[in-house]
């Protein structure tokens, strides 16, 4: 049988379910009340050797909880004190991604002959502990140029497991939907959570649905691998004389990249500081419009074109040996170039 768009039946909810149970508290072994500790790859007798794993030493362990047990249930990313465990990026794609700290909040454009891509996201947390749940409050727009069609993107949420104690791993059990804005068509996939031993991990299946809510092409595979479609009836079984084929495959990461955003965001900061200016986003400009998500109100930010203008003038240059390649780069805060800024400083 087909699944609603909620997602929450059937052989979905049940695995939502078992992953409730799966999770081990080490209250008796560390003496500190409320801590999980979640293995993704073994089962709940695995906690106490799972907790003495992770990037923290056993005393930056300790001092973390103290620090932190205060923000158990709390929104924590308009706090400014939290130490590095909570922001620090773990990936040089989360590096690139992050605007603002506090709170995180970024804005992108892309566009060519096809397409028009545009996002505003920030997010709303609950600490838990050792774990972080991570409520995605974003607008992400794509624009077909060919025949106007627009489409709309809510992700699902994550968390984030074993901040503290044990291995860091992410999982984002839940409903991704994306919205044919133009036509009302929509797919809707269910990330399923990950379970003992790690079943389930990354796995995802759903479905691509017409205006008038039926299912037309079943998907399934995993977020971290490939995903795969295949046309369905209405109960959501895969039609006589059709197989899977494979419409996506995830891209090999680029090796190598010294891209070092994180360091320029806090250079940026410090010039910044040092005159006395607020922080204003260089390729972007706030909106009146105001955006509803699933887990709040979103101020939407639009590209202000500059940074087109800005290319040009640099693709214009006559040769490559005019070119300072420093103050090409791309850069998206107020000022054009942070190293140059800090000697003027």
């Amino acid at each position: 049988m087909a699944q609603n768009q909620g997602g929450g039946g059937g052989f979905f909810s049940s695995l939502a379910s078992s992953f409730s149970n799966f999770k081990n508290q080490v209250n008796g072994l560390l003496g500190y009340e409320g801590l999980e500790v979640i293995n993704p790859e073994g089962g709940t007798e695995d906690a106490e050797t799972e907790a003495q794993r992770g990037r923290w030493k056993q005393e930056d362990r300790d001092s973390y909880w103290k620090m932190m047990q205060k923000y158990v249930g709390a929104d924590i990313t308009s706090m400014v004190t939290l130490p590095v465990l909570i922001f620090e990026p773990m990936t040089m794609l989360q590096k690139m991604a992050e605007v603002s700290h506090h709170p995180p909040m970024s804005a992108a454009h892309a566009e060519n002959e096809h397409f028009v891509y545009d996002i505003t996201s920030k997010v709303k947390t609950k600490f838990l502990g050792n774990s972080l749940d991570v409520y995605p409050l974003g607008r992400t727009r794509l624009k077909l140029k060919k025949d106007g069609v627009i489409l709309e993107l809510v992700p699902p949420p994550t968390k984030v497991n074993n901040l503290i104690f044990g291995r860091t791993w992410v999982d984002s059990p839940g409903e991704m939907v994306l919205t044919n804005l133009t036509t009302g068509d929509k797919v809707v996939l269910y990330f399923q959570p990950c379970g003992w031993f790690g079943a389930g991990r990354y796995e995802v299946d759903g479905y691509v649905y017409n205006a008038s809510e039926e299912p037309k092409i079943l998907m399934t595979g995993k977020w971290n691998k490939s995903m795969s479609y295949q046309p369905c009836d209405l109960e959501g079984e895969p039609l006589p004389g059709t197989e899977l084929k494979e419409v996506w495959r995830v891209a090999e990461a680029p090796a190598n990249d010294k891209f070092h955003l994180e360091e320029k965001q806090r250079a940026e900061k410090r010039a910044r500081e040092a005159k006395g200016q607020e922080f204003s986003p260089r390729w972007f400009e706030i909106t009146e419009e105001v955006a509803p998500t699933p887990w709040g109100d979103l101020e939407i930010y639009q590209y202000n074109g500059k940074y087109s203008d800005h290319r040009a003038a640099v693709d214009s240059t006559s040769t490559f040996e005019d070119v300072d390649i420093s103050t090409t780069e791309f850069n998206p805060w107020q000022y054009g170039n942070v190293a140059e800024t800090e000697q003027k400083s």
